[in-house]
């Protein structure tokens, strides 16, 4: 097994990163939140979580071993593979998203692309128990450029599957309400809306 792969980060996407180490570039998919981590870094560790299966080898990263951690409890919920676990770690930072199993809000789960009731509560009552309660992080804005904040966050949306139409529309309403100008968190705000 690889516990974690340690590189220059060639390409970045939301959705994927190619990381080479040692002459060797590995595809890997992530979440939005390693994107945000990793997000013009020239090099970077990315823990790693191998699905070997007949047809594919795929590798998932992670910025850090909690949200391995947490992709790994959503894929032991019944119905919920690699994908899916994928898109709820992009939906929420892990911070939030252990406050909201935590607390048992289905109604936050549900807003997540993929995830319907059943699914929902299928989480709550198999890792309610398994994960503890974090003071959530405050995200700290700054001066970026607004309008390269859009473009991305609109390709990122639409690399996740939703129209582009639609996503612009959401990324818009974000930024005229908000200072905010990370683009993951922007990202974020908008899964929850689309």
């Amino acid at each position: 097994m690889i516990e974690y792969i340690k590189g220059e980060i060639r390409e970045l996407s939301p959705a994927r990163m190619i990381l080479e180490c040692g002459g060797i570039g590995y595809e890997i998919h992530i979440s939005l939140t390693t994107y945000g981590a990793y997000h013009e870094q020239p090099a970077g560790i990315i823990y790693i979580h191998e699905i070997i299966r007949e047809d594919a080898h795929l590798l998932y990263g992670f910025a850090t071993k909690e949200e391995r951690e947490l992709f790994l409890l959503l894929t032991s919920v019944s119905g919920v593979g690699p994908n899916t676990a994928r898109t709820v770690l992009s939906s929420a930072f892990p911070t939030e998203l252990i406050q909201i199993i935590a607390s048992g809000d289905e109604k936050s789960l549900v807003m997540i692309k993929g995830i319907g009731s059943k699914t929902a509560q299928r989480i709550i009552v198999d890792l309610k128990n398994k994960v503890k309660p974090i003071e959530g992080k405050t995200m700290l804005t700054d001066s970026s450029v607004r309008s390269e904040v859009a473009e991305e966050a609109v390709a990122a949306l639409v690399m996740l599957g939703f129209q582009k139409a639609a996503s612009q529309k959401a990324v818009d309403t974000i930024l005229k309400n908000t200072t905010e100008t990370k683009v993951e968190v922007i990202i974020k705000t908008a899964l929850k809306m689309l």
